[in-house]
């Protein structure tokens, strides 16, 4: 049975490791600092399907080291916050926006999303959140306060790369859920509560091949650096995260796990 294994803090405490940016070009074709299922294709498309312009307010739910963020106000020069829980996360977002000379516009703070967000009623134009929802408890609650704190017309963005597509046994569930906590959704569950939390869905898009091609890239990227990781992470923790990484890449090729994107806008 598969133990815990620390991806965050070694992804977000070592950020400016060489080999790190190394493993992140080679997944995904270019350093953002990812740790999701995002291909950059669809990085891209995000500011246009929030509809981001300069005078936005938009919101990042679990921006870890804040890379994707900056890029968003870079190109759109909108306000952007980035929540994320990660301490590490967070300091490196700090450090970066600095270096960028993007603070203006860019402010990043550690939160915990699965409580009341520091925002009033009606305050932002769109809300965009990578594989994170996933991990964060009361997706009920957690959905309906994004609504609140979305303007009429703003938009709301999420993946969800644990949709149960068919038969998992408990080892594999174990060793998917090894790094942290994650909530599985039956198939539907997202629309139903995107619709209780009083938004429309736009779109639901299924991008699970996406994800299992990311997988596959990102394990063998790190096989590839084993000695170089092992000497930063140790054996366990690198063959925990190598063992994490192959079992993505067989639930979601196998469409036993499925990844979708939705979008939803509040009228």
């Amino acid at each position: 049975m598969a133990g815990p294994v620390d991806l965050y803090n070694h992804a977000y405490a070592q950020y400016e490791l060489d080999v790190y940016a190394r493993i992140r070009v080679e997944t995904y074709g270019e350093d953002l600092g990812q740790t999701s299922w995002v291909t950059t294709q669809e990085s891209n498309e995000i500011p246009q399907l929030l509809q981001i312009r300069p005078e936005s307010r938009v919101l990042e739910i679990g921006c870890g080291s804040g890379r994707y963020a900056l890029r968003v106000a870079e190109q759109t020069r909108c306000r952007l916050i980035g929540l994320d829980v990660n301490s590490h996360g967070i300091r490196n977002a700090k450090e970066i926006a600095s270096r960028m000379r993007l603070d203006s516009l860019v402010r990043f703070e550690e939160c915990d999303a699965s409580h009341r967000l520091p925002f009033s009623d009606a305050r932002l134009d769109a809300v965009f959140s990578n594989d994170v929802l996933c991990h964060i408890p009361g997706r009920p609650a957690v959905l309906t306060e994004l609504a609140r704190v979305l303007k009429p017309g703003g938009r709301l963005l999420f993946s969800d790369a644990l949709v149960i597509g068919g038969l998992i046994t408990h080892e594999e569930i174990a060793t998917r859920s090894s790094i942290g906590f994650y909530v599985f959704s039956p198939p539907g569950t997202n629309e139903e509560l995107i619709a209780a939390a009083g938004l429309r869905i736009v779109s639901a898009t299924d991008t699970t091949a996406n994800a299992a091609h990311l997988a596959k890239l990102w394990h063998d990227a790190r096989q590839k650096r084993a000695n170089e990781l092992i000497a930063s992470e140790g054996i366990n923790n690198f063959e925990g995260l190598q063992r994490f990484l192959g079992c993505v890449h067989t639930l979601t090729a196998e469409r036993r796990l499925l990844r979708f994107v939705y979008l939803a806008a509040r009228d």
